[in-house]
């Protein structure tokens, strides 16, 4: 018996696997044993195949971020367009970027930096294709710019640019994709309000753009307009950017965090700034992590959710607005999977695929609920258990989500 998998079929054949195995896409060409494919799945190597996908948004929509072909504000979820074709997406301040399985790649909402890459400063309320090229596979956005990587393993930037956000060794800025530098080894990438991370296939960790409060990492508060290596190591796993601050998981699960800390959103037990990744507490079972303006959340591979720093607005999810400088577990659930955050608010998606949303809930309708109310703890997102992914967004009151039909 054979069983299809992406590009080939399970019998007796040496291995081989072709494109990303990070995400969705690649594929097997050649014929497996079960066992191989079996053996390469749990070690999260097997490519996976290719999901339908709607896009969802709600909340702020004043310059047409939401792509919704309007500026009107939602307080619940709204389908972006019919199509089942998106791969992954990026929120900005008041802009988006995102991706579809084709490779292509689009963008709309403001784009008076040309955070849009589309060669102009004209504003979109709906998505808008960048270019042509069918090559596009990671996406991230900033206050006011863009990143992504292609599937060749190039980087490219375009916006705004004061700080050199853009790594192109100059604050000039650009309407259009500009490569960043020639080399074909980027693997991730995340983006704060002005500063830039990513990290290449041999587990190194880079930054660029604004360092004030020492957010890039390298021990200094020089503002960089290249990519600079945060420290030697190369196990470095999973990357997340705040508005000032920027935390990181290891190969080993540690959790590190540096930059900014006025609130104890660095989750160590302090508000000192820090110019170099400083480990969270010395548990190794950290899953995923995202930063919000001034408070992180953040999973374990047990399940649970965590959170700590600013918590006016009750974003941390712990039933009150008290601040905490080291992590919180919110609840006792070991159903959590994946999670992202805003400036003020939080949201997360469990393991039966529903959403959940909690902190600040402005006129906008942030947390999609159908309310403007705030919200201390997690509360249900309609009743849908198809959700899928949720975009990161550390400084928009837009929220843009994937989930399946």
């Amino acid at each position: 018996m054979t069983i299809q998998y992406p590009g080939g079929f399970i019998t007796k054949s040496p291995p081989t696997v072709v494109g990303p195995t990070n995400g969705e896409g690649g594929s097997a060409p050649g014929v497996w044993t079960l066992d191989q494919a079996m053996g390469y799945v749990k070690q999260g190597l097997w490519p996976k195949p290719i999901l339908p996908k709607q896009l969802w948004s709600w909340g702020y929509n004043a310059y047409g971020q939401l792509g919704l072909g309007n500026t009107t504000n939602y307080s619940s979820p709204v389908q972006v367009g019919a199509l089942t074709t998106w791969s992954q997406i990026a929120v900005g301040r008041v802009h988006t970027i995102a991706a579809k399985n084709d490779g292509t790649l689009w963008g709309w909402g403001i784009n008076s930096e040309g955070e849009l890459g589309l060669g102009n400063t004209i504003s979109y309320s709906s998505p808008k294709q960048v270019g042509v090229l069918t090559n596009w596979y990671q996406v991230a956005a900033g206050s006011y710019h863009s990143v992504a990587i292609k599937t060749d393993g190039t980087l490219w930037s375009w916006g705004y640019n004061i700080f050199g956000q853009l790594g192109l060794g100059n604050t000039t800025y650009y309407s259009s994709p500009k490569q960043v530098g020639v080399l074909t080894t980027w693997y991730q990438i995340a983006c704060g309000d002005n500063h830039t991370l990513a990290t290449k296939t041999d587990g190194t960790l880079w930054a660029w753009g604004q360092n004030s409060y020492g957010r890039l990492g390298d021990d200094s508060m020089t503002n960089r307009s290249s990519p600079v290596q945060v420290g030697a190591l190369t196990n470095w796993s999973k990357i997340t950017a705040g508005y000032q601050f920027s935390l990181a998981i290891k190969t080993d699960g540690t959790l590190w965090s540096w930059g900014r800390n006025n609130y104890g959103q660095l989750g160590l037990v302090n508000i000192t700034n820090y110019q170099s990744p400083v480990q969270v507490g010395a548990l190794t079972n950290w899953l995923s992590v995202s930063c919000g303006n001034y408070h992180t959340i953040a999973v374990k591979t047990d399940g649970t959710l965590w959170g700590w720093g600013y918590n006016l607005y009750g974003q941390l999810g712990v039933s009150n607005s008290s601040y905490y400088s080291s992590p919180k577990q919110v609840g006792i659930l070991t159903t959590w999977s994946k999670n992202s955050v805003s400036n003020q608010s939080s949201f997360a998606i469990k393991t039966n695929g529903t959403l959940w949303a909690w902190g600040y809930n402005s006129t906008f309708g942030t947390l999609g609920i159908g309310d403007t109310v705030s919200r201390n703890s997690p509360v249900q997102v309609g009743a849908l258990t198809t959700w899928f992914s949720l975009a990161k967004m550390p400084m928009s009151s837009a929220t843009l989500a994937i989930k399946t039909p």
